[in-house]
């Protein structure tokens, strides 16, 4: 990218959601991760991993059972989207040798809250979209700290995968001196105008999380550099990534007009030890659409089999 085009878009954003929030929240390099309390004795933890231009509030009505222990990363240089807790520094963080905002990043980031937070045995950790690279980013880096962990990828970014025919149409003419006018232009129009068609019907929550998705990273060039680096992520990576995950599930929506269909399921079905679950969601944010579509932890469609389809 151009230094100057680079220029235009450090221009900060001010954050425009957040939620109240009990637990602690610990700053980990340019990313964060927040630990919500819990009132029974924890059985499992879940970690959530946000995809783009979303926060961690994605997660937080889908898993609300008192004895789950809910920890939710915060990507690089996105904004926190907490009220009522004030962030420390993480005391076991580790300096991370990678670009901000890109998948390398936010798996390292990723890899040091499953070495230190998680105190059940039994671990799932839940991507959407983009959250479902880092999550397989990170399990190649440390193969190790993933052999008993259940994985949930929702409607995931995954090796050899693309983006859905009408987003690719939308990217191709847009230069990156193009970015902020067409970021203004977004923020500008109400989210009716485009919703329906990449959001699909909405719900009350839909709108709540869906309405502000360009001001959740502090900065426009987070929002250029995840997208670029997400998009090389998928082209360049080959399938035996899946080599380093142990079990869990894909969870696919029936209709989706942010990544292709087609091609997720190509690459879910390459891995040998994770099922992949289709599922009826009208669009690719399936845990919006409808929490009972996510299988509970420990549920045995995400036990893994033989990489089968279930319906």
């Amino acid at each position: 990218m151009k230094a100057s085009h680079a220029r235009k878009l450090i221009k900060p954003i001010e954050i425009a959601y957040s939620e109240m929030f009990s637990g602690q929240v610990y700053r980990v390099g340019m990313g964060a991760v927040s630990v919500r309390n819990h009132s029974g004795e924890a059985t499992h933890t879940v970690i959530g991993v946000h995809g783009y231009l979303e926060n961690h509030c994605y997660f937080t009505q889908a898993y609300d059972a008192p004895t789950t222990e809910l920890i939710l990363l915060t990507c690089s240089n996105y904004h926190i989207p907490v009220n009522g807790v004030t962030p420390e520094d993480a005391p076991w963080q580790a300096p991370i040798d990678e670009v901000e905002g890109t998948v390398a990043y936010d798996a390292e980031l990723l890899n040091q809250v499953l070495a230190n937070l998680p105190t059940t045995r039994h671990v799932r950790i839940h991507g959407h979209s983009r959250g479902g690279a880092v999550i397989l980013e990170a399990a190649s880096r440390r193969p190790d700290l993933f052999r008993d962990v259940e994985l949930l990828l929702e409607a995931p970014a995954l090796p050899q995968g693309r983006t859905h025919a009408l987003v690719t149409m939308m990217l191709e003419p847009v230069s990156h001196g193009m970015w902020p006018w067409l970021i203004r232009l977004i923020n500008s129009a109400p989210s009716s105008v485009y919703g329906q068609t990449f959001f699909g019907r909405m719900n009350p929550r839909k709108k709540q999380l869906l309405g502000k998705l360009f001001s959740s990273t502090r900065d426009q060039l987070t929002i250029v550099r995840n997208l670029e680096d997400v998009l090389a992520w998928m082209e360049q990576t080959p399938t035996d990534i899946y080599r380093h995950v142990s079990h869990g599930c894909f969870l696919i929506p029936g209709t989706d007009r942010i990544l292709d269909k087609a091609a997720m399921l190509d690459s879910a079905r390459a891995c040998e030890t994770m099922t992949v679950l289709e599922t009826a969601s009208p669009s690719h944010f399936i845990t919006l659409d409808d929490r009972a579509l996510i299988p509970a932890p420990g549920d045995p469609v995400c036990s893994g089999s033989t990489g089968l389809s279930a319906n």
